[in-house]
């Protein structure tokens, strides 16, 4: 405890506030004394979560943050990194403010602090829960060390609709899976509860339903029923809850008409009445302030919808502290109101022991030593090889041999800004390796790598500066001579590595795109690079499901790579010469072409479906122009050796609704050459319902290594809990029936058998 922070208060606030410092976490006589010290002015003051820069500057201090910090009009503050600066902020809040209550520091750690795990969608392919919170451990671990207490992350929105650009930061399209991974962040990210300093506070978000946003465009509306809300796309919320989540973020959207910021009945009936969440409620950045956009009001008014719908903090728009207080005296709101969302932010910072210690996340020595350790980065060299997918490999192309000419090309094989992908705010891309650096490491003298940069991202140089692409690392040039130097080398070459696809910026926030395929000037070097009648390789950078049909159809060797983070490089290496046998599956749907979007294995079926093996046919649910199928289906991605999967059993033909069992196998065998990881998905299909049902649900699913020759039975157990879904009435309820089960290596690719739940 820091004495010091008593300094010029009067001696009954010197007893008080050491009674605050010594009273035991979890004791709410501690939150309820705190209050009745505070003035309403305080109270609003703790609800108000700002962004800021270096508090340290070449022409001095930023006072604006730190004069509000004064004030006691700051709560917490976002994305301010390193120990020296958050402990400037820490010491005006405990030493210069009336109660001394300290000041909760937040960050978007969304893959990685300093160490850069593969972006979520990438780590998701993995279908390695270990991995998935090994990588969030890590990061909690990182950024504690520098002085941060709380992460906005995960973000759990199912998404099938791949316009979006934040599809990148979540899981992909199914809710099962979904839950699962949101359940291994939170246990990353919290550890044992919170009782350690190198454990933060996760955020799940966006609540809800931010991934149906309508024409996959970010910040846009949301319509949809309830039941499909329940049954598609609050499974991962739920499952975070239940995990622990120590805080919510609301989404920008609208549901049922009312944004979710605003949203009484999602933020307190459901989240806090149906599923018991007990935590911190914030918005996202300048939520409050926008619901005007959403034409419901005016500040004052918004901000009182805001606090009454159970949101506790307000991210960056300042109305709380602007509003609220005219607010209750014009009688919109309660000094109740205020004092539950005060409260709960009060008992989060109690949660991670700040008011035992301030600075208990604050320390150089850790600063110094924990982060970007070589421990940390060979985990996340190992994690970012499991989320490779390999899409196409022509008479076993990959992997290469370290020995002849290589030929490095395209511009994302020699930049250092665009491997961590999108959203890394603590990244530090002058400490990670480029491709071709990896590269020349790793073959030493065994093979020549000659590298040309090949083209542009793509042909326009203001669409580059508008979406910010290129990160002035590689400065645009001559589209003739970047294709006559890359054509010159290919020549030369014995075999191409393409580094081509989307740049970092194509994706994530407020980058939605309506066109999916390569950026023009790629795509024209890698046509050109096919034509020199070299093999190629395309390792395939992109933060979403892309459309890729004229690189499966023409090129050899087609790997998607995702944005792998800080160890990129090295990672791919692994891969490429066979070090590794690429495992990654994919969790989202790859589609032929833009226009059958919104794309999702898990889809109803129709009174009049397609024929199976059939296209096209009149008065079916088809397109005249294309097959229902995608590209490249969920669950999807090759291997370098060949499984065999043998017919399935059951235990039973029956399964009792009243908790009965059964137990389906099946045996893999790993037919080919290489040691090598594969993951087994299962699936069921209720055959009749109350309601329409999805013609697939993935319910199960197991990541198993297998050396070559090696044959392993794998079991799983199905239940009628496994069974259930929200009916009509929004009841979880499994109903009586045949279903379909079906295992394999992808959503696609199954063996399938039936059996029957009986009452």
């Amino acid at each position: 405890m820091n004495r010091r922070t008593l300094w010029n208060v009067s001696l009954i606030l010197l007893s008080s506030f050491m009674l605050v410092q010594c009273t035991p976490k979890g004791n709410d006589k501690f939150i309820d004394d705190l209050m009745s010290q505070m003035t309403l002015q305080e109270k609003i003051g703790q609800l108000n979560l700002l962004p800021t820069g270096p508090i340290t500057t070449a022409s001095g201090q930023n006072t604006d943050i730190l004069d509000d910090i004064r004030r006691g009009e700051v709560g917490g503050i976002f994305n301010l990194k390193g120990v020296r600066d958050i402990r400037i902020a820490q010491d005006i809040a405990v030493k210069e403010t009336r109660l001394g209550i300290p000041i909760l520091f937040a960050m978007d750690v969304i893959h990685g602090y300093e160490t850069i795990f593969p972006i979520p969608l990438a780590l998701s392919c993995s279908w390695d829960m270990a991995a998935i919170e090994k990588s969030a451990r890590i990061a909690a671990c990182e950024a504690s060390a520098d002085g941060i207490a709380w992460t906005f992350s995960p973000m759990v929105d199912i998404c099938k609709d791949a316009r979006w650009g934040r599809v990148a930061e979540g899981a992909g399209e199914d809710p099962f899976l979904g839950a699962a991974i949101a359940k291994a962040m939170i246990k990353g990210y919290q550890g044992e509860g919170l009782k350690n300093n190198n454990e933060i506070m996760a955020c799940v978000k966006h609540f809800a339903l931010y991934g149906a946003s309508e024409s996959g465009r970010d910040y846009n509306m949301v319509d949809m029923s309830p039941n499909r809300m329940y049954n598609e796309y609050f499974l991962p919320y739920q499952a975070a809850i239940e995990a622990g989540s120590g805080s919510v973020m609301s989404s920008f959207n609208d549901i049922n008409g009312i944004p979710a910021t605003a949203n009484k009945w999602l933020l307190t009936d459901v989240l806090r009445k149906q599923w018991g969440f007990n935590g911190l409620v914030t918005t996202d950045h300048s939520a409050i302030v926008e619901l005007t956009n959403h034409s419901i009001g005016n500040l004052e008014s918004v901000s009182a919808h805001a606090l009454q719908a159970g949101t506790d903090m307000d991210m960056g728009s300042r109305a709380f502290v602007a509003q609220l207080e005219k607010a209750l005296k014009d009688g919109k709101i309660t000094e109740n109101d205020i004092d539950i969302a005060c409260r709960r932010v009060l008992e989060a910072k109690q949660k991670l022991g700040l008011f035992e210690d301030p600075y208990r996340f604050l320390s150089d020595e850790r600063a110094e030593s924990e982060i970007y350790t070589e421990s940390n980065r060979a985990e996340a060299r190992k994690i970012a090889t499991e989320t490779f997918v390999l899409l196409k490999n022509e008479n076993q192309l990959l992997p290469l041999q370290r020995k002849g000419k290589i030929a490095l090309i395209g511009p994302l094989g020699n930049t250092r800004t665009q491997m961590q992908g999108t959203w890394a705010v603590a990244a530090v891309p002058s400490k990670y390796s480029t491709i071709l650096e990896a590269m020349q490491r790793n073959v030493g003298e065994r093979a020549t790598i000659r590298y040309a940069k090949g083209s542009n991202f793509m042909y326009d140089e203001k669409f580059e500066e508008r979406t910010w692409v290129n990160k002035g690392e590689l400065p645009h040039l001559d589209d003739e001579q970047l294709l006559k130097e890359a054509l010159e080398i290919a020549n030369w070459s014995d075999i191409i590595i393409a580094t081509l696809g989307e740049p970092a910026e194509l994706s994530g926030e407020s980058s939605c795109r309506t066109n999916l395929e390569m950026p023009d000037a790629q795509h024209d070097l890698l046509q050109a690079l096919v034509k020199t009648g070299k093999p190629v390789v395309l390792l395939h950078f992109s933060g979403r499901p892309t459309v890729m049909n004229w690189e499966q159809k023409n090129v050899p060797a087609i790997m998607n790579v995702w944005f792998a983070g800080s160890e990129t490089g090295d990672a791919i290496c692994d891969v490429i010469f066979g070090d590794v046998s690429p495992s990654g599956k994919l969790t989202t749907t790859f589609p032929q072409t833009v226009g059958q979007l919104p794309m999702y294995y898990n889809h109803r079926n129709t009174s009049r479906p397609q024929d199976k093996d059939k296209w096209f046919e009149k008065f079916r649910s088809n397109y005249i122009d294309v097959t229902n199928d995608p590209l490249y289906p969920f669950g999807y991605g090759l291997s370098y050796t060949t499984f065999d999967y043998s017919p399935m059993k059951l235990s039973a033909n029956e399964l009792n609704i009243k908790n009965d069992s059964l137990i389906a196998s099946i045996t893999i065998s790993n037919k080919g050459e290489y040691d090598a990881d594969e993951i087994i998905q299962m699936y069921i299909r209720d055959i009749a319902g109350s309601i329409t049902r999805p013609v697939q649900e993935l319910k199960g699913f197991q990541r198993i290594h297998l050396k070559k020759g090696e044959s392993r039975e794998i079991t799983f157990t199905i239940t009628p809990e496994l069974l259930k879904f929200y009916n009509n009435d929004l009841g979880f309820v499994c109903e009586p029936g045949e279903f379909e089960l079906m295992i394999g290596p992808n959503s696609r690719d199954v063996e399938r058998c039936k059996f029957i739940l009986t009452e």
